[in-house]
């Protein structure tokens, strides 16, 4: 009785937070889960024709011919190691960007600086694509012609006609775009943290490096995995855009990625089935990869999802 009273009244504390919510649970009902009924493609030959109550049932037949095809293998491995790529600097330097953010001493200086790291983000890839095209050409690209004023290299590079580049710029093209973006929750973090901490920490003798490292990123740290754990969630969502633009037939078998593979073979090629497979072992690997993360992260008393 006592739990249904607490219940009712914390319900009805929360009214108008719960009333301004159902609009956005009505959206990702219609968006997000609605949808998951084309997951039934997966297990057909589906035709548009026959529609998916007439099409024939091929259980894991899809399945089966995915993880037969060398191509897709490939796929996977492209999509995990850019995937992996874009985490692992994407979460180093937003944290590293905010602290040093943080640490900047003229404030009005720091508002400009944020301004211009947060506009990159709402770029398309169209315009970033450009931007790398112009930045690489060999022509009158800026990195060719640093690299051959500095005597680094004795000619201009076609920077996207190797494979072993490809994955490199576009991490950096990644870093150049969401730095900016992903640092704004570090620096809500840290705003969070006691500032008595810092005055101690300062009348014991510690420098900047000293409080950065013994209080800054301990701070951080409840922050720092919980979004860990949300983003290993999307290293199998490497990207489309920025693959699909700088890609081309010199830098093919590094550069396709899952959504690119669904799109040239199950949209484009007419087997809506075979997309629909593959964009279902990407999710479940997603769920996956975000329930052991938390496991690992609760078994280690850190922070964790739930």
């Amino acid at each position: 009785m006592a739990k249904t009273a607490i219940n009712k009244k914390v319900l009805k504390n929360q009214k108008t937070l719960i009333l301004m919510g159902i609009p956005f649970a009505i959206y990702a009902i219609i968006f997000s889960y609605v949808p998951l009924f084309g997951w039934i493609m997966g297990f057909q030959n589906y035709k548009p024709k026959d529609g998916f109550f007439h099409s024939k049932w091929v259980g894991l037949g899809k399945f089966e011919r995915l993880f037969k095809d060398d191509t897709f293998l490939k796929v996977i491995r492209n999509t995990f190691c850019m995937g992996a790529m874009n985490l692992i600097f994407g979460t180093v330097c937003a944290i590293l960007f905010a602290i040093l953010l943080n640490e900047f001493w003229s404030i009005k200086g720091k508002k400009i600086i944020q301004t211009v790291s947060y506009l990159p983000h709402f770029l398309s890839w169209i315009i970033v694509t450009s931007i790398c095209f112009d930045v690489l050409s060999m022509e009158n690209g800026v990195l060719n012609d640093v690299l051959v004023g500095l005597h680094l290299v004795k000619e201009p590079i076609n920077w996207l006609a190797y494979p072993k580049y490809f994955w490199w710029i576009v991490t950096f093209s990644n870093l150049w775009k969401e730095t900016g973006w992903n640092s704004i929750i570090y620096l809500a973090a840290i705003t969070s943290i006691n500032p008595d901490l810092y005055e101690a920490a300062s009348i014991d003798g510690a420098g900047r490096l000293a409080k950065i490292w013994h209080i800054t990123l301990p701070g951080l740290k409840p922050t720092i995995m919980i979004l860990l754990i949300m983003n290993i969630g999307n290293v199998l969502n490497a990207g489309f855009e920025v693959q699909y633009l700088l890609g081309n037939g010199l830098v093919q078998s590094v550069a396709h990625t899952i959504d690119i593979y669904v799109l040239k073979f199950g949209i484009s090629g007419g087997d809506y089935s075979l997309g629909t497979a593959a964009g279902i072992f990407k999710s479940a690997v997603s769920i996956a990869l975000i329930a052991i993360a938390n496991t690992v992260a609760k078994a280690a008393g850190e922070e964790s999802l739930f």
